[in-house]
């Protein structure tokens, strides 16, 4: 696996460090030989709680399917043990939803099960709901979202016909997702 490892927020990261996030997120290919690639970002932030100033996120892609964990942590090296934990339970996750579609078991039909751990049971679609997607430009739609008391809002954005999802980031601020054919 190809691991590009970018520093940010002007972090010098050392020698050993990559190091050891070679040897760490690299071993993850082992229970996924699909992965081809992996990014890795390592920021250091002037975070108010100390337990949250260095940030790792991670992406995966295994034949086009993006595995991506995000941790947080006051020291590097356990943000990316703890990262490192994350992603290889999400990368059998992946690959226990492959093995039961391989045996025919469709997951959206498959007996709900009771699991003394409720983390590890399979989620599902427990509810489903319709509307109306009004044609409406960015600013209204985070005006929407807002009176709504929403954390995302799905709209037309009247000037391109597109599709977009708004969401809000864990930083306060907005991200827009735009949909496109092709």
């Amino acid at each position: 696996m190809e691991l590009e490892i970018i520093a940010k927020n002007n972090l010098e990261i050392s020698e050993t460090v990559e190091t050891y996030v070679q040897k760490k997120i690299g071993k993850l290919s082992r229970y996924l030989p699909t992965i081809t690639e992996g990014k890795v970002e390592i920021s250091h932030e002037g975070a108010k709680m100390p337990e949250h100033r260095y940030t790792v996120q991670v992406t995966l892609d295994s034949r086009g399917v993006l595995i991506r964990a995000q941790e947080r942590s006051g020291d590097v090296r356990t943000a990316i043990d703890r990262i490192s934990d994350v992603l290889s339970k999400r990368i059998e996750r992946y690959k226990g939803k492959l093995y039961d579609k391989g045996r025919g078991v469709s997951l959206t039909r498959q007996e709900a099960k009771i699991d003394v751990d409720e983390a590890e049971a399979p989620r599902r679609v427990v509810k489903g709901k319709r509307f109306m997607v009004k044609p409406m430009p960015v600013d209204e739609a985070v005006n929407q979202m807002e009176l709504l008391g929403h954390d995302f809002f799905l709209f037309t954005d009247s000037d391109t016909d597109s599709i977009n999802l708004l969401y809000r980031r864990k930083d306060g601020n907005y991200g827009l997702i735009e949909a496109s054919q092709g």
